[in-house]
């Protein structure tokens, strides 16, 4: 599986958490919804490093790949910790 790949599942995996976590804040409390405030930062700057990764595929560098891996991977965790935390 390429990087590209990868990064695409990874994105629609980070979505998924988003949404099935954006479904259940309304019953988060106040720390769980200041976790969330700080990862919808992080979400944006994920996605408009991938999309820019995505539409400058040849020219994206591996170090920015990179970058926008760990940043999927972190958002994915954090999104995970609050779905686990509002069960």
């Amino acid at each position: 599986m390429s990087l590209q790949d990868e990064l695409k599942k990874l994105s629609e995996k980070v979505k998924q958490y988003r949404d099935e976590a954006r479904v259940q804040l309304h019953l988060a409390r106040e720390d769980v919804k200041d976790e969330w405030d700080d990862l919808e930062q992080d979400w944006d700057r994920f996605k408009s490093k991938l999309d820019q990764i995505m539409h400058d595929t040849d020219s994206a560098s591996q170090e920015a790949r990179q970058t926008a891996h760990k940043l999927g991977e972190d958002l994915k965790s954090g999104y995970q910790n609050i779905r686990n935390k509002l069960k």
